[in-house]
């Protein structure tokens, strides 16, 4: 059994905040793969179901976010978790908008959130860091966490969140790899090939080109009408 927890601030004034795309990962993994109603438990909301052959717990803690460690561990008491069991899902400042990296344990880097984590259950549970970009000064970080993501923003969003879905099995079974690379096939999708091989409408002019018909000799009965003509003059 897995448990899958997604960093956020509760109710609805912060639903669409940058903070809040943990929330988000959760909410399109529960959607995408039939996991059972939210229901309230751990101090936070709670779901379950099965990616492959996993059952995973899918936990979004109501704490706020300076206090998720409370709601990640009354998860773990309940079920006996181990740290290598936990993946968190959070908003990354360090990680352009879009990019997605997997990592297992480490610091907090001041992400408030993480470091309640750390005081509750130590620092070796796994990752799902989510890039939001970076204000560019500190100063007016708290500010652009707390915001919405931008009308601008909603088409790398919707693609990252389907890509962390795609993956979602692959990282309950533990291959990280797997994951990252259904994320990436949404968010850098392959691009065509650029070979020089023409495209076919380009080369049909070509391959309706006609030419002169070559010469044929004649057919063998007027050939022999002329030489009987011959003969005979």
């Amino acid at each position: 059994m897995k448990l899958f927890v997604g960093l956020g601030n509760p109710g609805a004034k912060y639903a669409g905040n940058r903070h809040n795309i943990g929330f988000m990962a959760l909410d399109r993994i529960a959607e995408d793969h039939g996991f059972g109603p939210w229901r309230r438990g751990y101090q936070g909301k709670v779901s379950e179901g099965r990616l492959g052959a996993e059952k995973v717990v899918l936990l979004k803690p109501e704490t706020f976010m300076n206090l998720s460690g409370q709601s990640v561990r009354a998860a773990v008491d309940f079920y006996k978790f181990t740290l290598a069991d936990i993946t968190v899902f959070h908003d990354e400042l360090d990680l352009a908008p879009g990019k997605c990296r997997v990592k297992q344990g480490g610091g907090h880097a001041g992400h408030n959130g993480l470091r309640s984590i750390h005081a509750h259950l130590g620092e070796a549970y796994g990752r799902v860091r989510l890039g939001i970009g970076h204000p560019g000064h500190k100063d007016a970080v708290a500010n652009y966490v707390l915001n919405d993501f931008a009308k601008s923003e909603q088409a790398w969003l919707d693609d990252l969140l389907r890509g962390i879905s795609d993956g979602a099995e692959a990282l309950a079974a533990g291959d990280a790899a797997r994951f990252q690379n259904a994320v990436a096939l949404r968010t850098n999708p392959p691009r065509p090939s650029s070979g020089t091989q023409k495209p076919e409408s380009a080369a049909k002019p070509k391959a309706e080109k006609t030419t002169a018909p070559a010469a044929t000799e004649p057919p063998a009965d007027l050939s022999l009408l002329a030489k009987l003509k011959d003969f005979f003059r």
